[in-house]
């Protein structure tokens, strides 16, 4: 069978998943995962170089000060999609440096992510955070509760990642490199160290517990860039 026209069509909601309308953005990301799984086809299909030859970036918002929990997932979605991110603060700005797909699904994913712990937090926080409980505290509580669903969806993510590789083996030097010199062009880049925080315990514990119910589990052909995502309900 050609699946020429199907590819093609799969490429444009490709580019139609970064679009700056979120719900367009979504639904075209959620038609093309369907046109994948119909036709029995991977990313690989729809790349059309077969060895990189640059790195590609796509930026999204984020706040100009990251909190620890939210550095913490960047850092695990960018892991589990073989990409950087850098943060700038003066803009509020997240960039993503990845190779082909890479970049996109992570970009995605992030926001995802992002989306669904923040809806999360607040269901525990409508439950826990009654008007007795003082502003340390309740902002003890939330912080803790992000950084303890976070700990699990990375989790999964690199468990997801080691049973279905992003990259080939022997393109993940060559990816490295290329991300790499993206960012050296960049300019001058600091890496930022968490300090240790101290965190309520059982707020912790049931974020890591609802961090379960959002569904990580690959797409197509085994491929952990065509990974499927979703806000499981109880």
């Amino acid at each position: 069978m050609d699946h020429n026209p199907i590819i093609e069509k799969i490429r444009k909601l490709l580019a139609l998943s970064n679009s700056c309308n979120e719900h367009e953005a979504a639904l075209a990301a959620s038609h093309a995962q369907r046109l994948l799984a119909e036709h029995n086809l991977a990313m690989a299909d729809i790349e059309t170089t077969p060895k990189p030859e640059k790195a590609d970036s796509i930026e999204t918002a984020a706040a100009k000060t990251l909190p620890k929990w939210l550095r913490h997932l960047v850092a695990g979605v960018s892991s589990a999609f073989d990409c950087q991110a850098i943060h700038h603060p003066a803009n509020g700005k997240l960039t993503f440096i990845g190779v082909g797909a890479d970049v996109q699904i992570a970009a995605y994913t992030f926001s995802y992510l992002d989306r669904s712990v923040r809806k999360l937090c607040a269901g525990y926080m409508k439950q826990h955070a009654t008007d007795a409980v003082s502003g340390r505290r309740r902002e003890l509580l939330r912080q803790s509760y992000y950084l303890g669903a976070v700990s699990t969806i990375t989790r999964m993510l690199a468990a997801q990642k080691q049973q279905t590789p992003v990259t080939a083996g022997a393109l993940v030097p060559v990816k490295e490199a290329l991300i790499k010199q993206a960012m050296g062009e960049i300019g001058q880049i600091r890496t930022m160290h968490s300090r240790r925080s101290y965190i309520n315990s059982s707020a912790y514990t049931q974020g890591q517990s609802d961090g379960q119910r959002i569904g990580i589990r690959p797409g197509v052909a085994g491929g952990a860039r065509n990974i499927s995502i979703g806000l499981r309900t109880v």
